[in-house]
């Protein structure tokens, strides 16, 4: 099965829309869509402000944000 994923960004003032389809194997969408995310952010020279998620129609904003979150290392 695949995914229809839709990222929505921001990045040196200027508002992105990246998508694409991603096979699903055995992962949650807002894994495949937040390794997505990871791979638009390396490959931007400029940091990028996530906006919005869409995957297959629906809203997956909080969820990516959350996995963002979650992975990055604390700072104390």
């Amino acid at each position: 099965m695949n995914l229809l994923i839709q990222i929505f960004y921001t990045t040196n003032d200027n508002s992105v829309l990246r998508r694409g389809s991603f096979p699903l194997k055995n992962r949650k969408p807002e894994e495949v869509a937040y390794e997505f995310w990871k791979w638009i952010k390396k490959e931007h020279p400029y940091p990028c402000l996530l906006e919005k998620v869409i995957v297959d129609g629906e809203d997956f904003t909080q969820l990516v944000m959350n996995l963002e979150k979650t992975a990055q290392p604390s700072l104390e």
